[in-house]
C-alpha cells in the first residue's frame, strides 16, 4: 500500500541539506501520481566514488516510493564540464571519451538504482538538434549579471583568472535539461543550487510547473575534513575491490561513521552497538551493496585476520616481486617503492620518515624498522607492514 504524502515527505527529508521548498514537495506528493525526479550526471571520468552515490541514494529512495527516476547522462554537457567549484577551466573531453565514461558510469550507478525502473536520457539528444538561432534564443533568457552571481565565476574574475564563455553556458544547459524532461524534482549537491534554480526559471517561462530543489550534503572523504575526491586520495571507489573497500571504510573516525550511515545507507547507527562493531557492520553492508554478501563477509574476515588478530603471515596481501626491486635498498626507499607499487600512493621522503618509519609503523615480519637509512634485503615470504592499513608480501 502506497505511503501517505506526509509519510513520504518524512522519509525523503532525511539526510538532505535543504529542500526548496518542503511545502512545494508536499503539494507535489499530494498529486497522487509518480513524480519525475531528475538527477543529471556528467561522465567526466570512468569511475565514481561514494561521494557521487549520495545523490544516487536519494534518487533510489524516490524510486522505492514509487516515483520515476530520470537519470540524465550529460554526454553533451560533459564536453564542457561543470565549472561549479572550479578555480580554472576544465580540460575539454572528446565525445569518444565521454561515451566510454558514460558506459562505465551507468553500470556503476545501477548498482544503486533499479535499472528497469530508471529512465535514462542523454542530453545530446536535444542539444545536438538545436540550431544556432535556438541557442541564441535560449541564451537570451538569462543575463550576464545572473551568471556572474555565481561565486566561482566571480572569484575567478576577481583574481584575474579567465572564465571561458562556454562555461557560462553550463547552468543554462542544465536548466534546459529540466524543461526537456519536465522534471518535478531535481536532486543535486549543495554546490548545485544556482544551476537548479536556473532550471526553475526556464520551466516557469515554458509554462511548466517548477521543479522542487532537493540538495544533498557533500560527503567528506576518509580524512573527515575535505570533500571526497580522487584528487585528495580520500575516496572509496564504487569499483574498489571488496577488501580494499572494507579496509578503507574501517579507517574512518567514529564521528564520520554516523554521517556515512545516514548518507550512504539512509539509516542511523545503533547507538547501543560498540563503535568498532558498528563500523564493521557499516563496512560490510556497503561492500555487500557494491559486490555481494559472500565477498563482503570474506573481506570482513580478512580484515579481522590482518588487523584484529594481527596475523599478517596468513593474510592475503598485495605482492611485490623481488626481481623488480631497485638496487641498494634502504628502509626509506623500500617503503616508498611498496607504497607506490601496491597502493599507487606517492609518499615524500619527509612524510615517510616522520609519519611511518620513526613512529614504528614500518615493520618487517613484525620487527620495527625505525632507521630510514638501514639497508634492506627482503626474501620471498617476508611481510612488510607500512601502516595500519597497508602491508605487502615479497614473492
Amino acid at each position: 500500500m502506497p505511503l501517505m504524502p506526509s509519510e513520504q515527505l518524512e522519509i525523503l527529508r532525511s539526510g538532505t541539506a535543504r529542500i526548496l521548498s518542503e511545502k512545494e514537495l508536499a503539494d507535489k506528493l499530494a498529486l497522487g501520481r509518480p513524480l519525475r525526479v531528475k538527477l543529471g550526471v556528467d561522465p567526466t571520468a570512468p569511475d565514481i566514488h561514494f561521494g557521487h552515490t549520495v545523490a544516487l541514494e536519494k534518487l533510489r529512495q524516490f524510486q522505492q516510493l514509487g516515483h520515476q527516476a530520470v537519470l540524465i547522462i550529460g554526454d553533451f554537457t560533459a564536453m564542457i564540464g561543470d565549472p561549479t567549484g572550479r578555480s580554472a577551466t576544465r580540460p575539454p573531453l572528446t565525445r569518444d571519451d565521454v561515451l566510454f565514461n558514460a558506459e562505465t558510469y551507468t553500470s556503476q550507478a545501477f548498482k544503486i538504482l533499479d535499472r528497469d525502473k530508471t529512465e535514462v536520457v542523454y542530453n545530446g539528444e536535444w542539444f545536438r538538434a538545436m540550431t544556432y538561432e535556438e541557442v541564441l534564443k535560449l541564451n537570451g533568457r538569462v543575463t550576464l549579471q545572473q551568471m556572474l552571481q555565481r561565486e566561482d565565476f566571480r572569484n575567478r574574475l576577481d583574481s584575474a583568472q579567465e572564465v571561458r564563455l562556454h562555461e557560462i553556458q553550463y547552468p543554462i544547459m542544465q536548466g534546459w535539461d529540466s524543461v526537456m524532461v519536465r522534471s518535478d524534482v531535481e536532486i543535486g549537491g549543495t554546490d548545485q543550487l544556482f544551476n537548479i534554480l536556473v532550471g526553475r526559471d526556464l520551466q516557469k517561462e515554458e509554462g511548466q510547473a517548477q521543479q522542487v530543489v532537493v540538495l544533498m550534503p557533500l560527503l567528506e572523504g576518509l580524512d573527515g575534513a575535505k570533500k571526497m575526491s580522487k584528487s585528495y586520495n580520500n575516496y572509496v571507489g564504487v569499483n574498489d575491490a571488496p577488501q580494499e573497500m572494507f579496509g578503507k571504510l574501517m579507517s574512518i573516525s567514529d564521528e564520520l561513521m554516523d554521517r556515512y550511515y545516514q548518507l550512504l545507507l539512509g539509516e542511523a547507527r545503533d547507538i547501543n552497538t560498540h563503535p568498532m562493531d558498528a563500523k564493521k557492520r557499516l563496512a560490510q553492508k556497503l561492500t555487500a551493496r557494491y559486490h555481494d554478501e559472500p565477498l563482503a563477509l570474506a573481506a570482513r574476515e580478512e580484515w579481522q585476520l590482518r588487523f584484529s588478530k594481527k596475523n599478517l603471515a596468513d593474510a592475503e596481501l598485495p605482492k611485490i616481486p623481488l626481481a623488480g626491486l631497485p638496487a641498494d635498498l634502504t628502509v626509506l626507499s623500500l617503503s616508498a617503492h611498496a607504497f607506490l607499487a601496491c597502493f599507487s600512493m606517492e609518499k615524500s621522503n619527509s612524510e615517510l620518515r616522520k609519519q611511518f618509519i620513526t613512529t614504528g609503523s614500518v615493520q618487517l615480519n613484525g620487527e620495527k624498522l625505525t632507521d630510514p637509512a638501514a639497508t634492506m634485503a627482503p626474501v620471498a615470504g617476508d611481510v612488510l607492514k607500512l601502516s595500519k592499513k597497508h602491508a605487502v608480501r615479497f614473492v
